[in-house]
């Protein structure tokens, strides 16, 4: 699970150049198998301390059976565009901590709906090579038109002519969240399985749980 792809310790213009290098290593079709436990990734900051938090559902009853927590000093600057960068080492170190590696992973951030192409779930996905969601809460980029207001309902984002994502409704009468591609997946596969793991809340299980786990002490 260690990224053996590239070093965390580089300055910001080198993280842009890597980023647009490994976007050409982002797959968009699905290529996983049977999906028994899905993973949902946070984290949180104190500091210069960031908390990754993994939560590992049940896919048939959406409950909690694995977690781990890891704490890692960050010394990458907030920038947007870039936090995968600052997220990423303590991402990895609680996907190493946990015991039930999930078949599919739902992070709270973007994948292609990223200026590079290049957000948090395609890092996360391609390090790992694990098929991976990016499912936040607000956009970073691209333009769509409002989706219905009944759950289901969704439009396209897109960044001049090329769909980079989706905007999604989770539950009728909320905002919706914005869902992109990761890693070894498509977007209406993408979208489904955001709907499957959101139940009475705007934000899907997985991310609700991890944001709790992020946030504990």
């Amino acid at each position: 699970m260690k990224n053996t792809l590239h070093s965390w310790d580089i300055t910001p213009k080198e993280a842009i150049a890597l980023q647009k290098k490994l976007a050409g290593l982002v797959q968009t079709r699905n290529s996983f198998e049977p999906v028994r436990t899905v993973g949902g990734l946070d984290v949180g900051f104190s500091g210069a301390d960031a908390r990754a938090a993994i939560a590992v559902l049940d896919v048939s009853s959406l409950a909690l059976i694995d977690s781990a927590v890891a704490n890692v000093n960050v010394s990458f600057p907030y920038i947007p565009g870039l936090l995968s960068f600052r997220e990423g080492p303590a991402v990895i170190a609680a996907l190493e901590a946990v015991t039930i590696k999930p078949d599919l992973l739902i992070l709270d951030g973007q994948g292609l709906a990223h200026p590079r192409r290049f957000g948090l779930a395609c890092h996360i996905g391609v390090v790992t090579g694990m098929p991976t969601i990016g499912c936040a809460k607000s956009r970073l980029c691209g333009t769509y038109r409002e989706p219905g207001w009944n759950r289901g309902s969704h439009t396209a984002l897109n960044d001049h002519d090329e769909v980079i994502g989706a905007v999604v409704r989770t539950r009728s009468g909320v905002n919706p969240v914005y869902v992109s591609v990761g890693h070894r997946i498509d977007l209406q596969t993408s979208i489904s399985w955001v709907l499957l793991c959101c139940t009475r809340y705007r934000l899907p299980e997985t991310t609700r749980w991890a944001h709790r786990l992020a946030g504990s002490r």
